[in-house]
C-alpha cells in the first residue's frame, strides 16, 4: 500500500510540474498566448508577452519624399521626409511599463536594409549610400519607451535602387514575409536592465499557434513567440548579450527570403 501511495504522489507531483510547465494564457478573444514563454519563477532568461500600452488611433505614416544627390564619387546623399498624422513627435507616451524610456519622447524607428535602427523626432532623415546598391527602408512610429506602433498605416516599407548617377528608382513594394528587428538596442545601465523591451516588426505575414512564429534566442535559450505583441526579457545576466530573431514557419523551419534573421549584440552595465 505504501508504494502505491508513494508512485500516485510521484504521478501527482509529475503532473502538477507538467501543466506549470507548459502553462498557457488566453487573451479576451481566446487566443492562446505564447505557451512557450517561461514565467519568471526560477531565476532563469524570461520573455512574456504583454499589453500594449497607449493606442493611437488613426496614427499614420507616410513618406511624403525621397530625394537623392551625388555625394563624391560613389556615394549618394539621400533625404527622406515624413508626414506624421494623429501622433505627435517627442510627447512622452503614458505607460506603467518599467523599461528604458527616451527622454527626447515619441519618434519614428528608421531601419535601413535590417540594421540597428535611428531615432527621429522630427519628420525627416538624411543618410548616405553606396551608388549602384539596392535597400529596403522600413520607418514606423514609435512609443517613448521603443515599443512600435503595429498598424499598416503607422508604418512603411520600401524596396529601392540607386543608381551610377544617385539616382533613385523605387522597385514594387515587397510582398514577402520579412522580419524587422527594434529592441532591445545598444547599452543598459542601472536600472534600465531589470526589464528589457523585445520588438520587432513583421510584414505580409501574421503569427499564431499553427502558422509562422518568430525564435527568439537569447543567450543561447529559444523562446517561440506565436503572437505580434511587445515582450519583456527578465533575469538577463550583466555584461554582453546576443538577442537573434528569426522567422520560422509552423513546422519550426526557418523562412527564407532577404529579412527574416537578425542578430544583435546588446551590453547590461552597472552603471
Amino acid at each position: 500500500m505504501r508504494t502505491m501511495k508513494t508512485v500516485c504522489a510521484l504521478l501527482a507531483a509529475t503532473a502538477l510540474f507538467a501543466s506549470c510547465d507548459n502553462k498557457s494564457t488566453k487573451n479576451k478573444d481566446g487566443e492562446v498566448k505564447d505557451s512557450t514563454a517561461l514565467a519568471d519563477s526560477v531565476g532563469a532568461i524570461a520573455v512574456n508577452p504583454l499589453q500594449h500600452a497607449k493606442e493611437f488611433p488613426g496614427a499614420s505614416l507616410k513618406i511624403a519624399s525621397i530625394e537623392s544627390v551625388k555625394a563624391g564619387a560613389d556615394s549618394a546623399k539621400i533625404t527622406v521626409k515624413y508626414d506624421v498624422q494623429n501622433f505627435k513627435l517627442t510627447e512622452q507616451t503614458e505607460h506603467t511599463h518599467h523599461m528604458a524610456n527616451s527622454h527626447d519622447g515619441q519618434h519614428i524607428h528608421f531601419i535601413l536594409d535590417n540594421t540597428p535602427y535611428v531615432a527621429l523626432y522630427k519628420p525627416e532623415h538624411t543618410f548616405t549610400v553606396p551608388v549602384n546598391s539596392e535597400h529596403y527602408l522600413l520607418s514606423f512610429l514609435s512609443r517613448s519607451f521603443h515599443e512600435s506602433i503595429k498598424t499598416a498605416e503607422a508604418a512603411k516599407l520600401i524596396k529601392f535602387k540607386v543608381g551610377a548617377d544617385a539616382k533613385i528608382t523605387e522597385e514594387p513594394t515587397p510582398t514577402e514575409p520579412s522580419l524587422f528587428y527594434s529592441r532591445p538596442k545598444g547599452d543598459y545601465k542601472g536600472d534600465e536592465t531589470n526589464v528589457l523591451l523585445l520588438d520587432f516588426f513583421i510584414n505580409n505575414t501574421t503569427l499564431s499557434a499553427d502558422g509562422n512564429k518568430v525564435k527568439a534566442t537569447i543567450n543561447g535559450q529559444e523562446f517561440i513567440l506565436d503572437q505580434w505583441t511587445p515582450y519583456e526579457v527578465l533575469n538577463l545576466p550583466k555584461g554582453e548579450a546576443t538577442v537573434k530573431l528569426t522567422l520560422i514557419d509552423k513546422d519550426g523551419n526557418a523562412i527564407t527570403g532577404d529579412n527574416v534573421s537578425v542578430e544583435r549584440k546588446i551590453n547590461l552595465l552597472e552603471r
